[in-house]
């Protein structure tokens, strides 16, 4: 019964979102503040699946330079929970098979991220440097799951180099984003506890050329494995001290 409630209530939420939401779009198309503005609707929505979402970031985080934001990718639950963090003047990089997603594909188009189609490798390091061309010309910054696909309960997959590669080729800093494990969310499940998400200190690219993508890579990874872990001992501890 609390799943059917949830499913009714996303569903009007989602077909809201799309007719508001993309006719507010239409007034300024795919401009990057709108990723900000529907990043931070979507996250309220964790409310109605009993998760108690918590956002940790640094007190200069909404006013900080371009960035590469890097963030670990689960599954669907991560437009309820990651969705929080997104910083204002920043676009994601998403697959492109999303835009043929009903509602929420097309609302993610028109607010300004960007589609590449990871089968075709040629087309995907296009992109990166359609990405580094942006970068340069404007203010924005870009967001991307390095893991190129939704880990769905396996832990931190290996990364992929094209953020580390569109960091080093923008001159910007990569800032990893991590949120803790979201395996045990369950639709059915009246409370799914705790959920924290939290913005890690920036990693520098000064001085680093392609030569050390994969160095800058694997450093990154090991910082939010780290933390990962740590915010998941924090979670189950809380979660266990009910």
């Amino acid at each position: 019964m609390i799943a059917l409630f949830r499913v009714l209530v996303t569903v009007i939420f989602a077909v809201f979102m799309f007719v508001f939401g993309c006719g507010y779009c239409l007034l300024s198309p795919r401009n990057p503040k709108h990723v900000f503005t529907f990043g931070r609707l979507f996250a309220k929505m964790s409310r109605v699946y009993g998760i108690k979402l918590e956002l940790r970031t640094p007190d200069d985080y909404y006013n900080r330079g371009q960035s590469i934001y890097v963030a670990n990718h689960q599954s669907n639950w991560d437009m309820f929970t990651v969705s929080s963090a997104v910083a204002p003047n920043a676009v994601t990089v998403g697959k492109k098979s999303l835009a043929f997603m009903p509602l929420f594909g097309q609302l993610y188009w028109i607010t300004g991220n960007i589609l590449i189609d990871r089968k075709n490798l040629a087309k995907a390091m296009d992109t990166i440097g359609q990405v580094v061309d942006t970068m340069k010309k404007t203010n924005v910054s870009v967001w991307m799951f390095p893991e190129g696909t939704r880990s769905r309960g396996r832990g931190l997959l290996p990364f992929k180099t094209g953020a580390f590669h569109a960091a080093i080729g923008a001159e910007v800093p990569v800032t990893p984003i991590v949120c803790s494990s979201t395996k045990n969310l369950k639709l059915n499940k009246w409370n799914n506890g705790h959920v924290i998400v939290e913005i890690l200190p920036q990693i520098s690219t000064e001085g680093i050329d392609k030569s050390g993508v994969r160095k800058l890579t694997n450093a990154c990874r090991a910082q939010m494995k780290e933390k990962l872990e740590e915010l998941d001992k924090e979670v189950a501890e809380r979660n266990n001290a009910k």
